[in-house]
């Protein structure tokens, strides 16, 4: 038993052993590896240039990529030597490195040869005290490695977006949001053919959205709203874009009608171009998206029907958002057949006839807003429905529609009025009442003498005054 034990023992000795053996061989391997002189050197640079001068690294052992690197900056083994991977400046983290008041780009930057990930995040603040454009050269020099490019919430960086940009071809993510940008989105962005993130939105981009943009056929996100894009829809945009799921362009200055073209969005799951100035009506090739989950056209004088289009076919839709569109016609039945529907919108329109009944049948459906339009008639919801819904369900702003009589003060919709042919029936049953109980206290249902006919007959003339 004993030898049993000391065998286990030795067992268990000689696993540690060749276990920590591995570990340390790998380990001593990974930190015996240094970094470039020139690597070293440029990444200081790039980083005093950003955050200032009283930044040196002195804390660092044995170097950026040792045992205590700088957070926001990771590194990978190329020939046996570190090189900086990832740059990240900005307060992303609590421990992060704050950009410096007067910041600005070394041209250290450019000579990180393994870069694959620069981001900047609230590093150009001050857009009047110290205003800061991108570099527009030497972009070339990351093209062969730099995949992702994000400047996030700079209102300091102002200026336009460089064309050498275009030259950074293994791009995958381009996101420029938030930022004080201005000026024309240049045509060469159609060159970078690997993107799969293109994220413009909240600068101040104006002019019409290039038509190279069809290039893109690996983009799966395309969000250039709250800009002050103008022009047209290009047709050739929608062709290209066959893996597209997510296409943002609202609140910028888009005019004319959307394409035809725009079923060729095959996979698309949201559409968003609402805050436009789009016109012509609803193209009933967008009944073709069947992928879509999110329709939001809301704010453009669109003008034309609800019932174009089979909505049956859309039934994937979750949102569905036709507000102020200057839409006529009635809503049409088929719209109850989205079943996966969470919100409804179609305010503010000049909608007409009676609001279906089924929209109650609903099951996913946690917001519908009619209030606006010119529908009429007597809803004919159940007290359940008003009360699940409270002021999600908004009617209100259609002079002639009303809610039936009986309901629960508490749960009738809000701003809509009671029918009044309900209270009508009211006053016939009171008065009919009364006239029966009035003419057998005459006993007129026996007898009517010259009196008591004169007394009923006034009686009737009262009644039918205050009716």
């Amino acid at each position: 038993m004993k030898g049993f034990k000391n065998c286990r023992f030795c067992v268990l000795v000689i696993f540690f052993l060749l276990h920590f053996g591995v570990w340390c061989n790998g380990d001593t391997e990974n930190m015996g590896a240094q970094m470039e002189k020139n690597e070293i050197n440029s990444l200081y640079s790039t980083i005093q240039g950003f955050v200032g001068n009283w930044w040196n690294g002195s804390d660092l052992y044995p170097d950026p990529c040792g045992w205590t690197p700088i957070q926001g900056v990771s590194c990978d083994l190329f020939d046996g030597f570190w090189y900086v991977t990832d740059l990240n400046i900005g307060p992303i983290h609590d421990n992060s490195l704050s950009c410096a008041p007067n910041v600005e780009f070394s041209s250290n930057l450019f000579t990180l040869k393994h870069l694959k990930s620069l981001s900047f995040f609230n590093c150009f603040v001050s857009p009047r005290h110290h205003p800061t454009s991108i570099p527009t050269e030497r972009w070339e020099f990351l093209a062969s490695s730099l995949e992702s490019l994000e400047f996030r919430s700079n209102p300091g960086l102002i200026g336009q977006i460089p064309n050498t940009f275009g030259r950074l071809i293994k791009l995958q993510s381009l996101v420029l949001v938030e930022n004080g940008l201005s000026g024309k989105v240049p045509q060469n962005l159609g060159n970078l053919v690997n993107l799969k993130r293109l994220v413009l939105a909240g600068n101040k981009l104006n002019g019409e959205i290039p038509d190279t943009f069809g290039r893109f056929t690996q983009l799966l996100i395309c969000d250039l709203s709250r800009n002050k894009l103008s022009g047209v829809l290009p047709r050739p945009l929608f062709g290209g874009l066959i893996s597209l799921l997510k296409l943002d362009l609202s609140c910028n200055n888009l005019q004319g009608k959307i394409p035809q073209e725009i079923s060729q969005l095959k996979n698309l799951t949201l559409l968003d171009l609402s805050n436009n100035k789009l016109s012509s009506g609803l193209p009933k090739s967008i009944q073709e998206m069947t992928c879509l989950e999110e329709l939001v056209l809301s704010n453009n004088p669109m003008g034309g029907f609800l019932d174009v289009l089979d909505w049956y076919n859309m039934r994937n839709l979750t949102t569905l958002d036709l507000s102020n569109m200057n839409l006529t016609g009635e809503i049409p039945k088929s719209i109850v057949e989205l079943k996966k529907l969470r919100f409804l919108g179609l305010n503010d329109n000049k909608l007409i006839g009676k609001i279906p009944k089924n929209l109650e049948m609903l099951p996913n459906v946690s917001a519908i807003y009619l209030y606006g339009n010119n529908l009429t008639g007597e809803l004919q919801f159940s007290q359940w429905f008003y009360r699940k819904m409270g002021r999600r369900f908004g009617a209100w702003g259609n002079q002639n529609l009303c809610y039936t009589f009986g309901l629960v003060s508490s749960d009738v919709p809000f701003g809509v009025k009671q029918c009044k042919q309900e209270l009508k029936f009211v006053i016939d049953v009171e008065m009919n009442s009364s006239f029966v109980d009035f003419q057998s206290s005459m006993g007129y249902l026996n007898d009517c003498g010259i009196w008591r006919c004169f007394v009923v007959e006034l009686f009737m003339v009262i009644l039918l005054l205050l009716k």
